[in-house]
C-alpha cells in the first residue's frame, strides 16, 4: 500500500512539474510576433506587450485558457504600453484575462474598441479585461457610432477599468443579447471608474446599455455592480437597462445629468447606489421606471434637482399593447427604504403621461397606462428647506400603495396618502454628503417578501430588534463616506492630471498674435495693446485660450480681410473673446467650426465684443457640437446672418448645441435670421437645448429672411425668453415657442416687429 501510495505521489509531482514547465511568459514586440504566440499560446501561458506605442494595430486574442491557469496579454509596465491610432482587440475563447492595456490617441477601425468575440464561431466566455484605460479613443467624426466595449458570450468581465471621454454616438459599453449563446449571461461590470462622459446633444450616449428594444422578454443576468460614474453626461440614460434579471449594486453616481433607467425588461434590482446632485443643475437625476417586477431597496439620493424623466424616482406610464421599442406599464414594482436627501419634489409618477398630445401623436405612442401593483413603503424623505410638494403626478395615482414612508415637512401635493406621514426627526452629517437619522426610525411596514431585504446600504443588518425606516440603519460607522474614489478603476493610472499655470501674453502685431495662439498653452490669456490687427488668416482654436484688451475702454480691433472665417473652432476648442472688435468684410463668418472631423464638443464665449460686417456670426457643420455659446454684453451689427446652429437635420433627436445664452446684447441691421437653434425628431427624453434669451435689442433685422421668423428655436426644449426689445425688425413673427414644455414669453417690448406664437403642441417627426 506503502508502494502504490509512493508511486502515486511521484506520478502527481512528474505530471505538475511538467505542467509547470509548459508555462511560460513570452515577451513580444510588435504584432507578428504578438500573432504568432497567441497562435502557440496554452493555458497559463502570459504575453507580455513590450513598453512603447503600438500603433494600428488589431489584436485577435484566442485561445483555450482554464480557470486556474488562464491565458493572459499584459504589459511589461502599466501605462507604459499604449495602444493609439486606429487599433483595437477581440478576444475569443475561453479563460483569456487582458490586463493592464493603454488606448488613446486613436479610435476603433470597426465597430468595437474591445469585443468579446472575434466572429460568431469565435465568441468570449468566462473571460476578463482588468486593469485597462480607454481615454478619449473616440471617433473623429462624432456621428458614426461605436461601442468601446462589447459583451458576447457568457461569464466574461469587465473590472478596475478607467474609462473616460467618448464623444461620439453609441454606448460606451454595451451588452449583446443575440441568440442561446449570448443570454444567460452573468456578466460582470464591476468596480471600474467611468470618467466623464460629455454632453452629446442628442440621444445614443449612453454610459451602458444591456440589450436593445429588441430583448425586452431576454434573460441577461448582467451585474453592474461597485462602479464610479463620475460626471457620465453623455445623455439622459447613464444606465440603460433592456433586458431581464440585471442588477445594479452598490454603484455611485456622481453629478451624472441623467438616470439609471429601466427602459425595458424586467426584475430588475437596483440596491445600494448613491446619486450625488448639486444645487446647480436641474438635469441630474436618479432612477426612472418602466415595466414590471423591480425591486428598488436601499438607495440614498441627495440634492437632485431633475424634474419628470430626471426626477430622483421616476415611474412612467406606458401605451396599451406597446410594441416593444416603446413604453409598458409598470407593474408589481417595489420601491422601499431608500433616503431622499434635499431633493425636489422626488417622486413622480405617471411621468410621460401625453394624452394631450394627441391631436400631433398617433394613438400607438399616446401613454395613458398608469402604475399598476406599486408598492412605496419605509422611505425616507429629508429637506433642510422644506418641500411641500414632494410627490408629483401627471395622471391619477390610483395603482400606488404609500406604507410607511416619513418626511420631515407636511405634504401640499396633489396627491396626499395616508402611507406618507409627517414626522419632525432630525439628521446628522456624518460626511460629504452623508447626512443619516439622528435615530432609527422603527415603524418599519412588513410587506410581502420584505424579510429579503436583510442589510442597509452599508451592508448592516436588518433585524427585527434594529431595523429603521430609509436605507441607513443606526450605528454608522465612524468616517463612513459615499464616495472612496480608490475603490474603483485602475491601480496604476492617474486621472487628474497637473495643469501648467495660466500666462499672460502681451502682443502688439498681427504676427505677434499669431504666434502665440500657436504656442500658448491650455488656460493662457493673449492680451492685446491698443490697436488695429490686420489678418489675412484664419485663426484656429483647439485649446482653452482666452483673447482680450489690455485696455478695455480702448478696445483692440481685428480685422479680416481674407475670404475665409476669422476663428475656426476645432475639437475641444474654448474661446472667449473679450472686449475687443471683430471686423470682416461681408465676404467671412466671424466663427466657423471645422466641416467635418469634429469630434469633440468646443465652446465659445463672447463678452462685451463689438462683431460687424460679416457672413453669419456662427456658422457650423452637422457633426459638431457646442456644450456653450454664450454671448453678453455684445453689439452685432451689419451682417447677413446671426448664429446659426441648425445642421443637425436628420430629425433624430440631435442638435448643434447644449446652452445658448444671450444675454444684454444689441442685434442691428442682421438682414436675415438672427438666431437658428434647431433640434428635430420626437424624442423628449433627451436633454433637448437650453436657450436663454434675455435683455437684448433687436432692431432693423429679418428683412431679407424668407419664412420671416426672426429668432427660430424649432425643437428646443428649455426656453427662456424674457425682457428683449424688438424695434423695426420687417417680420410676421419674433418667435415660435412650444407651450407643452412650458415656454411661453415674459416681458418684452414689441414694436413694428410682429410678434411672438405659442404652440401648445409642436407636431414634430417621430423617430421610432
Amino acid at each position: 500500500m506503502k508502494k502504490v501510495l509512493l508511486i502515486s505521489t511521484l506520478l502527481i509531482l512528474i505530471v505538475s512539474c511538467k505542467n509547470k514547465a509548459q508555462i511560460k511568459s513570452i515577451k513580444v514586440s510588435n504584432i507578428t510576433e504578438l500573432n504568432n504566440a497567441i497562435k502557440n499560446s496554452h493555458a497559463g501561458d502570459n504575453i507580455v506587450l513590450a513598453n512603447g506605442v503600438w500603433n494600428n494595430v488589431e489584436i485577435k486574442f484566442y485561445g483555450k485558457g482554464t480557470k486556474e491557469n488562464p491565458i493572459t496579454l499584459t504589459a511589461e509596465e502599466k501605462g507604459k504600453v499604449t495602444i493609439e491610432g486606429a487599433s483595437n482587440l477581440k478576444l475569443g475563447g475561453t479563460y483569456l484575462e487582458v490586463n493592464g492595456l493603454y488606448f488613446k490617441n486613436g479610435h476603433a477601425p470597426t465597430k468595437n474598441i474591445i469585443q468579446f468575440k472575434i466572429n460568431n464561431d469565435s465568441i468570449a466566455n468566462n473571460c476578463k479585461v482588468t486593469q485597462c484605460v480607454i481615454e478619449e479613443f473616440t471617433q473623429p467624426d462624432r456621428d458614426i457610432s461605436d461601442h468601446w466595449v462589447e459583451f458576447w458570450g457568457r461569464h466574461n468581465e469587465l473590472s478596475n477599468c478607467y474609462l473616460t471621454g467618448k464623444s461620439n454616438f453609441g454606448p460606451t459599453i454595451m451588452v449583446k443579447l443575440e441568440g442561446n449563446e449570448n443570454i444567460y449571461t452573468y456578466h460582470q461590470i464591476i468596480n471600474n471608474h467611468f470618467g466623464p462622459r460629455p454632453r452629446k446633444g442628442g440621444p445614443h450616449g449612453e454610459t451602458i446599455q444591456i440589450g436593445d428594444s429588441g430583448t425586452s422578454m431576454t434573460p441577461a443576468y448582467v451585474n453592474v455592480s461597485n462602479n464610479f460614474f463620475e460626471r457620465c453626461n453623455g445623455e439622459i440614460e447613464i444606465i440603460s437597462s433592456k433586458s431581464n434579471f440585471n442588477e445594479f449594486k452598490n454603484n455611485v453616481f456622481f453629478e451624472s445629468e441623467g438616470s439609471l433607467v429601466l427602459r425595458h425588461g424586467n426584475y430588475a434590482k437596483i440596491d445600494g447606489n448613491v446619486f450625488i446632485g448639486n444645487d446647480n443643475s436641474k438635469f441630474i437625476g436618479g432612477i426612472r421606471v418602466i415595466n414590471s417586477g423591480h425591486w428598488i431597496t436601499n438607495n440614498y439620493f441627495y440634492k437632485l434637482k431633475g424634474e419628470a424623466f430626471r426626477s430622483a424616482l421616476a415611474v412612467m406610464n406606458g401605451i396599451p399593447k406597446s410594441p416593444l421599442n416603446r413604453y409598458n406599464q409598470v407593474t408589481d414594482v417595489v420601491v422601499a427604504h431608500n433616503t431622499y436627501i434635499d431633493c425636489k419634489s422626488p417622486w413622480q409618477f405617471s411621468v410621460g403621461s401625453n394624452v394631450g398630445q394627441s391631436d400631433v401623436l398617433p394613438a400607438s405612442e399616446i401613454r395613458s397606462a398608469r402604475p399598476e401593483r406599486v408598492v412605496v413603503a419605509n422611505n425616507l424623505i429629508y429637506n433642510e428647506t422644506p418641500n411641500t410638494n414632494p410627490i408629483v403626478n401627471y395622471d391619477k395615482v390610483d395603482g400606488v400603495t404609500f406604507k410607511n414612508n416619513i418626511i420631515n415637512s407636511e405634504n401640499q401635493s396633489e396627491v396626499k396618502p395616508d402611507g406618507l406621514i409627517t414626522k419632525d426627526f432630525k439628521v446628522k452629517k456624518v460626511s460629504d454628503d452623508l447626512f443619516i437619522p439622528s435615530e432609527n426610525i422603527t415603524d418599519v411596514y412588513s410587506g410581502f417578501d420584505f424579510e429579503t431585504i436583510t442589510s442597509d446600504i452599508f451592508g448592516t443588518s436588518r433585524t427585527s430588534s434594529n431595523n429603521s425606516i430609509g436605507a441607513i440603519v443606526n450605528p454608522v460607522k465612524e468616517n463612513r463616506v459615499l464616495i472612496d474614489k480608490s475603490k474603483y478603476g485602475t491601480s496604476w493610472f492617474q486621472e487628474n492630471k497637473e495643469k501648467s499655470k495660466p500666462k499672460t501674453f502681451n502682443v502688439s502685431t498681427s504676427e505677434e498674435l499669431i504666434q502665440t495662439l500657436k504656442e500658448a498653452n491650455s488656460g493662457d490669456v493673449i492680451s492685446l495693446k491698443n490697436g488695429i490687427y490686420n489678418l489675412s488668416s484664419s485663426l484656429a482654436i483647439d485649446k482653452e485660450i482666452i483673447i482680450t484688451s489690455s485696455d478695455k475702454t480702448n478696445k483692440s480691433e481685428l480685422v479680416f480681410t481674407s475670404e475665409k472665417t476669422a476663428f475656426v473652432m476645432l475639437p475641444k476648442g474654448n474661446l472667449k473673446v473679450k472686449d475687443v472688435i471683430l471686423s470682416g468684410n461681408k465676404a467671412q463668418n466671424a466663427f466657423t467650426t471645422l466641416d467635418k472631423n469634429m469630434s469633440k464638443a468646443y465652446d465659445l464665449f463672447i463678452e462685451n465684443v463689438e462683431i460687424k460686417d460679416f457672413k453669419s456670426v456662427l456658422e457650423v457643420s452637422k457633426g459638431s457640437f457646442a456644450d456653450t455659446v454664450s454671448v453678453a454684453n455684445s453689439i452685432i451689427k451689419n451682417c447677413e446672418r446671426g448664429i446659426m446652429l441648425n445642421k443637425e437635420t436628420n430629425d433624430g433627436g440631435d442638435y448643434n448645441a447644449e446652452f445658448v445664452t444671450i444675454a444684454n446684447t444689441t442685434f442691428d441691421n442682421i438682414n436675415e435670421v438672427v438666431l437658428n437653434y434647431y433640434r428635430g425628431g420626437y424624442d423628449e427624453s433627451t436633454i433637448g437645448g437650453n436657450l436663454k434669451l434675455e435683455n437684448n435689442t433687436f432692431t432693423n433685422s429679418g428683412k431679407a429672411e424668407k419664412d420671416h421668423i426672426l429668432i427660430k428655436n424649432r425643437g428646443i426644449v428649455n426656453v427662456m425668453f424674457a425682457n428683449n426689445t424688438f424695434q423695426n425688425n420687417p417680420v410676421k413673427l419674433i418667435a415660435i415657442l412650444w407651450g407643452e414644455k412650458g415656454q411661453e414669453p415674459g416681458e418684452n417690448t414689441i414694436i413694428n416687429s410682429g410678434k411672438i406664437e405659442v404652440v401648445q403642441n409642436l407636431k414634430l417627426k417621430l423617430m421610432y
